[in-house]
Parts: structure tokens; C-alpha cells; sequence
């Protein structure tokens, strides 16, 4: 049975059915609802519904918690629908045109930029035409049915070819046969470009950019584009690590900072080894932001990383005015193997 789905404000409307999500019936027909990893981790789909039934057949999502359900919240990745429903739904109109395909890639590029940091380079088939925004990610097909996710590094006028900046997680089935098997020329499947991590455009408001270890990945990609397209409004750059080896591109944002007046870079380590020699900031890096701003609320903040320090960061931001419209993220959640 289809069911008819309004998204508000703005009057958009699509059907579903209970085989799929809401989140997969919006995609399939080119609605840009925001969402990041479509597990139920990271909550980046979270909506208010103001009418309608819906059921959660994989179970209770880890994003959603009781009470946020009983107030009439829910995730739309997970959500099915049992009859027609009006949702409040944060609607990300620049994906809406953008196909999610599948196509074999070959590795052209892989390099160590840290001990637990490979930089991969894929080449897509000629002719392909792929299209992404900046800051969007891509899912490995694995032979063994799973997904793995990865965030692209590189802006769309670079897009001959996916950047792409894995980190080892020892044990992970995909990241061990990186770091210990992947070769060069190898062929490989993926599916995207997939999230509504993008820069916005159309806002006028100075930027905060919070990285934490290869959150810097997508981040990246945001900064070059908009260095790309002109924009000059105010970035502010805070990307935070362990110890030093682990700012495995340092000396790219300082170039940014240094050749472009409206970019500052502040690097901070929470746990610098002693060889570090480092003079620089320490701690976590929200805490660094928010011990250099007294009022975010004219802000447009964007966050790559850890659940940990994406969740933390909203929470410390919204305390000094950050408006929650105004808070994009890119959190990078462990995949569940289905």
C-alpha cells in the first residue's frame, strides 16, 4: 500500500511505501530531505511528525530516544509509514537533483598521510559525468554485502577524480584490506554521492569549521569550493587531533590561512606526545571555539567527525546562541553490517 508524505514547510509531497523508509522513498524520488549515515546513529534526519503513523521495523533507533519519540519525533531513515503523514522536515533543495549511482572505480592513488591514514584517489569510468557536492560522501559495495562510508575530500571543479582520506580502524574488514591489500589499479564499486553535508551558499553569515581526525576530509572538500566559487566571507578553521602526526595535512589549511585574509586556522591537540614540541592550543577542539567566541548566533557552524565531539559541540555552541538551523554536520558513525 503507498502512502502519501507532505513535507513542511514548503508544501513538497511524495508517496511511500511500508517496504521502504521514509528517508529511501524520499530519495528514490529526487526529495532532498537532510540525512547523513541512514543507519539511525547519527540523528541527522531527526523530524517532527505532525500527523501520521509510523513503525520502526529494524527496532528503536539509537538516535532517538524515548521521549523524543513521545513528543512525536522521529528518524526517517528508519521510519516506515502505516498510513499518510505531515512531517516537519529540513529540506536540503541542493541534492534534489543530484542521481545516487552505482559505478565501479579504480584506485589510482594510495598514499599514507599517517601511520592510521591512507589518502585514496579513485578514477571513475570516462564519460561517467558524476556529480557531488562538496562535502558529500560515497558507500563502498563490498563483495560480502556491506557498506562502508566515506566522506569526499575533494571540491566538484577537482573531479576528475574522489579523494578520499580512510582511517585504519584495526579489525574493520574494509580498512585492513586497504592499509594491508589494496593496490593501485584495483577496481572497486560505490554508490553516490550520498548526505546533505554541503556548504550553503545562499547564507551571508561567517563561517566555523570544526574537524576532528579525518573529519577534516569533507571539510576540505567545503573549503576548496568555496575558495573555488569566490566566497570571502569569514572562515574560521579549528581542526582537532590527538597528537601532531595525526594533523596529517597541516600545512595545507596554514597555506589557506596564510594567502587568504578571511581564513584563520587554529589546530588543537588533546593529547600531544612529548616529541611534539607543541606551542600551539590543546584540549578538545569545541572547547577551543568556545573559549573564542562570546556569541555564535550570527554563525553558520559546520562539524566533521566523531559523534562524540559533533553532539558535544552542539551542545556547547547552542549554550552561546548557535541557532540549530545553522548547525550542519558530518558525523562520522560506525556502519551497522546488515
Amino acid at each position: 500500500m503507498n502512502y502519501k508524505i507532505q513535507i513542511e514547510p514548503g508544501g513538497v509531497s511524495f508517496t511511500t511505501n511500508a517496504d521502504e523508509s521514509i528517508l529511501e522513498a524520499a530519495l528514490r524520488q529526487n526529495v532532498g530531505l537532510s540525512y547523513s549515515c541512514r543507519d539511525g546513529l547519527c540523528g541527522a534526519c531527526k523530524s517532527q511528525i505532525v500527523e501520521g503513523e509510523l513503525s520502526y521495523p529494524n527496532g528503536q533507533p539509537e538516535a532517538l530516544t524515548e521521549a523524543e519519540q513521545a513528543e512525536g519525533q522521529a528518524l526517517l531513515c528508519q521510519a516506515h509509514a502505516g498510513s499518510d503523514c505531515r512531517i516537519e522536515a529540513h529540506v536540503a533543495e541542493a541534492i534534489a537533483g543530484i542521481p545516487i549511482r552505482k559505478l565501479p572505480c579504480r584506485v589510482i592513488e594510495n598514499t599514507p598521510q599517517a601511520p592510521d591514514v591512507m589518502r585514496l584517489k579513485l578514477k571513475l569510468p570516462d564519460g561517467s559525468n558524476f556529480k557531488f557536492l562538496a562535502g558529500q560522501y560515497i558507500d563502498f559495495l563490498l563483495k560480502t554485502g556491506h557498506r562502508r562510508s566515506f566522506s569526499i575530500a575533494n571540491a566538484p571543479h577537482d573531479g576528475e577524480h574522489i579523494e578520499l582520506h580512510v582511517r585504519h580502524a584495526k579489525g574493520g574488514e574494509f580498512t585492513d584490506f586497504v592499509f594491508e591489500h589494496l593496490e593501485t589499479k584495483a577496481l572497486l564499486r560505490i554508490e553516490g554521492p550520498l548526505g546533505s553535508f554541503y556548504l550553503r551558499e545562499e547564507s551571508d553569515r561567517p563561517m566555523i569549521f570544526m574537524a576532528g581526525g579525518t573529519g577534516f576530509a569533507p571539510i576540505k572538500g567545503i573549503i576548496e569550493h568555496a575558495l573555488h566559487i569566490g566566497i570571502t566571507r569569514p572562515i574560521h578553521l579549528y581542526w582537532g587531533a590527538c597528537s601532531k602526526q595525526d594533523l596529517y595535512m597541516d600545512e595545507l589549511p596554514a597555506n589557506w590561512a596564510a594567502e587568504h585574509e578571511h581564513i584563520t586556522y587554529v589546530p588543537v591537540l588533546s593529547d600531544p606526545n612529548d616529541d611534539d614540541n607543541w606551542q600551539g592550543r590543546t584540549g578538545f577542539v569545541h572547547e577551543a571555539i568556545m573559549a573564542d567566541f562570546d556569541d555564535l548566533s550570527d554563525f553558520d557552524i559546520y562539524a566533521g567527525g566523531p559523534p562524540q565531539m559533533v553532539n558535544a559541540g552542539f551542545d556547547a555552541f547552542a549554550s552561546k546562541g548557535l541557532i540549530e538551523d545553522h548547525y550542519f554536520a558530518d558525523s562520522f558513525e560506525y556502519a551497522k553490517d546488515k
